[in-house]
């Protein structure tokens, strides 16, 4: 008999930013690594003959957590990478929910019938997964193995195994972040033991202890927002209503708010691309954030500039915020930058305590308008 431990991969950007990740490389965002110190631990015990890992760094670094108290190798393996998601990819699940509903549905509760260009077949997510499986069983009988993958990519293999038609996957349910499956394999028969066992994760530490879309899978989830353009020569009013509100917040009062000078900026920023500015929408349609980049900036320093990022106050707390981070870090990751960079000002501790928890820190300060700015940097 062989056993195979199979765990989902910790938390990767595309969970926090909630956007499409199938082979999309992403990083480690902060409470990913807490997630792997906990799974160490959990794993350190545990005999292991061999470790594997799909070739992506999210699955990666898991599988090297695992190996934190083991002299063994990291073994990389293609077919234990997520399902490739085609024209999907990096996008907010906010604008696939509201642009192709009807393939979303399909991606959720019947992958059998999703189908997307470039998007790689169900079916052939299942099979590769199932090969990696028995092939390996038979190369190594006897022996445990740990194998760090994915979460849609274990689902099908476990929905496989217990013979659940796509139609019927909710019933599989869904793996947290570091998540463990335990299957064991004698005689090319593959059984379940245990799956999507979380147990090692404390509440502050699992990813969808905050998230609603897995326990409601029917209804649309409320912080899987939409990004639109905006665009300051027809919408001048509503990206002043944003720009106030940060403002406010910053400092107290609108004193020193100069609306003119913001708006003209704004529209020198929109000149670059429509992806300078964007509103966010939930998904009854209300706009609930925005966002400013400066694109020409990051393409003269290296580094991309966000110049305003700002939540509806009764929006904020409900991971929108780090969403606007995420549209920034896609953005600023495709044209080549190595960081992100904002000023805050120093008296804004929200914010300086938000941006902090997003992995940004300080670089130096600024003179402003107010008073003093703290130049705050991410590493993307």
């Amino acid at each position: 008999m062989t056993r195979f431990y199979f765990i989902r991969h910790c938390e990767a950007e595309g969970n926090l930013y909630r956007r499409a990740q199938g082979q999309y490389d992403s990083r480690i965002t902060p409470k990913g690594e807490r997630q792997l110190g906990t799974l160490a631990e959990r794993f350190r015990t545990v005999p292991a003959d061999a470790v594997y890992s799909s070739d992506f760094l999210r699955a990666r670094r898991t599988a090297e957590a695992v190996t934190r108290y083991r002299p063994l190798p990291v073994l990389t393996d293609p077919r234990l990478r997520e399902w490739g998601l085609g024209d999907w990819e990096d996008v907010p699940f906010g604008n696939l929910e509201y642009g192709q509903p009807e393939m979303m549905a399909c991606f959720n509760h019947d992958p059998a019938r999703w189908s997307v260009p470039g998007g790689e077949p169900y079916a052939a997510l299942q099979r590769r997964m199932l090969e990696f499986v028995l092939e390996t069983a038979q190369r190594r009988p006897g022996q445990t193995l740990v194998c760090a993958s994915h979460g849609m990519a274990i689902r099908s293999l476990l929905a496989r195994v217990l013979d659940v038609p796509s139609a019927k996957i909710d019933t599989v349910g869904h793996g947290d972040n570091t998540a463990v499956s335990l299957l064991e394999v004698r005689d090319g028969a593959i059984s379940v033991v245990f799956q999507n066992d979380a147990g090692h994760l404390r509440p502050e530490d699992s990813t969808l202890f905050r998230q609603t879309w897995w326990r409601e899978p029917d209804k649309p989830d409320r912080n899987n927002i939409r990004f639109v353009p905006l665009d300051p020569e027809r919408d001048g009013e509503t990206y002043l209503h944003f720009y106030s509100l940060a403002w406010e917040a910053a400092h107290g009062s609108l004193r020193g708010f100069m609306p003119d000078l913001y708006l003209k900026n704004a529209r020198e920023h929109r000149k670059a691309g429509q992806e300078a500015l964007v509103l966010i929408l939930r998904p009854d349609g209300r706009a609930v954030g925005m966002t400013e980049l400066d694109l020409e900036k990051a393409g003269r320093t290296g580094a991309g500039w966000i110049c305003l990022c700002c939540v509806e106050p009764d929006a904020r707390r409900s991971l929108l915020g780090i969403q606007l981070i995420g549209h920034a870090v896609s953005v600023f990751r495709r044209m080549g930058c190595r960081a992100i960079r904002l000023n805050v000002f120093e008296g804004n501790r929200n914010a300086i305590a938000f941006y902090a928890a997003a992995g940004f820190r300080p670089v130096g300060d600024a003179p402003g308008v107010a008073g003093r700015l703290l130049v705050l940097e991410k590493e993307i």
